[in-house]
């Protein structure tokens, strides 16, 4: 049975939704966005459930979540507990509706009923979590960066919330190299690796979740594009641009963890909350913020032609294939700090 809806009077969540393909720079931007004194950065709620709440692994504070005070105190507001969130229903539900192949259903006006009940059930889990950040945190604008598409279209059909779409793109030349290439996972217990792709799987992948944003756009959901390029030659810009566009409230001195020098942008980054995601959540003090363009001289040539030749519509659309940008382009002259 699904859990009841948040308190009357609860604070509405507004969820800045960080979509796109994996590897494509979101966990950096959701690290950005997560230093602002209005924001709430929480990870990949997605995986939550089964990372988080089953196996116990680490918070981006570096407890196990269950020893997180942040974590334990949601859980207590949002289910009375985590041992009484059912997590196994939740991964029974998201198998029903939240998946690629039910975008159509998830884009309908009407979907059948019975599809509609799944995802309401679904739903609610969703809304008592991030009522219970809201709560935990005296923020109501809570970043997910969960990524996927189809958890983006149930999100759009909650009525209880209020969703931002951030809509990361990347070269998919790049995104393609970064997923043929190892990386550990610290946070779970037994250790292991972030899973691979062949750059053939990777280009269909990127493909497939970066057209879905044109589509959910159809649905009436408000979406901003950034691209990554953009981002790290210009970070203080591009959080600008999200703060406008979420209707956050914004000041010169919320941005004074971001800087630049002669050698380019950095961060200086706290420890966060995240229940999920990818390791660079741990990283904490100053941070450098640099294009990373490995590719294009790793990328065997072979491959290169190949992700290209399939993603070449999208290539263009998002101005990849004849724009060449300037290595420094972005950097200020005197902003050290």
């Amino acid at each position: 049975m699904a859990p009841a809806g948040p308190e009357p009077g609860a604070l509405r969540p507004r969820i800045i939704y960080l979509a796109g393909l994996g590897r494509s720079g979101t966990t950096l931007i959701e690290r950005l966005l997560g230093e602002l004194p209005a924001a709430r950065a929480v990870g990949e709620v997605v995986h939550l459930w089964q990372r988080g709440v089953v196996k116990g692994e680490r918070c981006g504070c570096g407890r196990p979540f269950h020893e997180c005070p942040f974590w334990r105190s949601v859980g207590r507001a949002a289910f009375g507990g985590w041992d009484k969130a059912d997590a196994d229903q939740v991964g029974k539900l998201r198998g029903r509706v939240d998946r690629t192949r039910f975008l159509p259903l998830l884009a309908s006006p009407a979907p059948p009923p019975g599809f509609r009940r799944a995802l309401d059930d679904y739903l609610s889990f969703y809304l008592r979590l991030y009522t219970a950040v809201a709560a935990a945190s005296g923020s109501r604008f809570i970043i997910d960066a969960s990524k996927h598409a189809s958890l983006a279209f149930c999100l759009h059909r909650c009525e209880g919330l209020e969703l931002r779409v951030v809509h990361i793109v990347r070269d998919s030349r790049a995104v393609a190299y970064s997923w043929t290439k190892l990386v550990s996972r610290p946070d779970a217990p037994a250790g292991g690796y972030l899973v691979t792709h062949s750059p053939a799987a990777a280009a269909a992948r990127w493909n497939v979740q970066n057209a879905s944003m044109h589509m959910l756009a159809r649905t009436g959901t408000p979406i901003l594009r950034v691209r990554y390029e953009d981002l790290v030659r210009d970070p203080e810009r591009a959080i600008r641009q999200i703060v406008t566009f979420a209707g956050m409230p914004g000041s010169t001195a919320a941005l004074e963890f971001l800087g630049a020098d002669h050698t380019g942008w950095w961060a200086d980054l706290s420890a966060t909350h995240t229940a999920s995601g990818h390791p660079t959540r741990f990283l904490t003090g100053r941070v450098r913020i640099r294009p990373d363009e490995t590719w294009r001289a790793a990328m065997p040539a072979a491959q290169r032609r190949t992700v290209t030749a399939l993603t070449l519509p999208l290539l263009a659309r998002y101005g990849y294939l004849h724009r060449q940008q300037a290595a420094g382009q972005g950097v200020p002259g005197n902003r050290a700090r």
